[in-house]
């Protein structure tokens, strides 16, 4: 859908892509808005920008919360295109970065690699209720998920270490007292904006970044919504970590504590504090050090 009404399909296969590439490099548009549709936008998006066409990749809940508030409650596939034109227009968002065809590989076996740990976890929990007659297949089970597990995060090693540019920046991420292997390869895998965007923007992709909710006079507290999960849950986990054994972070977290607030508010503010500093180190390509005080920059 274009601004002007216009609308169209193509298949979402190479030759259908091709065919949009084609007729959208004749209409030179400024911006082209594609929604995350759980992977099933990568081929157009890597097609439109391998074209050099501008490109952005939306989340589909911001997409349809601006339908909403412009009154386009029904939901159709010509809807949705028109609300997302208009989404285009008003908002600009500004186009990302598009991964690489390794770079969606090493996302695509991450990805896998969680969702056998969630089915291990799911098993290990039956094991301790289960009857004998079930016990075994299941303990077989857990155990081949646990072979599995291991060799998904063997392969993602050896992909890392096969790109010059992923080891630099494994080994930048992983100097940070708190960030281990598995938060190290989210960060690259889920947020390759990390080091290319300001600390506010950065903020506010990964949904750190504190929001304001008031009406009138009447002042409500600050909080976070929104955001890449997978990315912020992963921080959630090495900020734990941090709090024990980055100095900087543990004293940032004792001074909130001792300010009185309450340990989820500190624990935020410190993910937030930890994210600034891994942007700043990929961004100027230093390794950590304790003195890094993790500047808005």
């Amino acid at each position: 859908m274009i601004p002007v009404g216009e609308h169209w399909c193509v298949q979402n296969s190479e030759t259908g892509i091709s065919s949009l590439v084609k007729r959208l490099k004749d209409l030179a548009p400024t911006l082209i808005v594609l929604e995350a549709t759980g992977g099933l936008e990568v081929l157009a998006a890597t097609a439109l920008a391998l074209a050099s066409l501008p490109v952005a990749v939306v989340n589909p809940r911001q997409a349809r919360d601006f339908a909403k508030a412009m009154g386009k409650l029904a939901k159709t596939d010509a809807i949705d295109a028109s609300a997302l034109a208009l989404f285009a227009q008003k908002v600009r968002p500004e186009p990302r970065p598009i991964k690489d065809e390794q770079l969606q590989e090493l996302s695509a076996i991450f990805t896998r690699r969680n969702q056998l740990v969630t089915i291990l976890v799911g098993e290990k929990n039956r094991l301790s209720s289960s009857i004998k007659t079930v016990r075994k297949d299941i303990q077989e089970h857990i155990t081949w998920l646990e072979k599995r597990i291991k060799e998904l995060d063997d392969s993602l090693k050896q992909r890392i270490k096969q790109s010059p540019i992923w080891r630099e920046k494994d080994e930048l991420l992983r100097s940070v007292k708190g960030i281990g292997p598995v938060v190290a390869t989210t960060l690259l895998t889920s947020l390759p904006e990390l080091g290319s965007i300001k600390a506010k923007q950065i903020s506010a992709l990964v949904g750190l970044a504190p929001l304001n909710c008031d009406s009138g006079k009447h002042r409500g507290k600050r909080a976070i919504w929104g955001g890449r999960d997978s990315v912020r849950s992963a921080l959630h986990m090495a900020t734990l970590s941090a709090i024990k054994h980055n100095p900087p972070i543990k004293a940032f977290h004792q001074r909130l504590i001792g300010a009185g607030k309450e340990q989820m508010v500190a624990i935020t503010a410190c993910a937030h504090k930890l994210l600034i500093v891994l942007n700043a180190i990929i961004r100027d390509s230093v390794p950590w050090n304790p003195q890094m005080g993790g500047k808005k920059t």
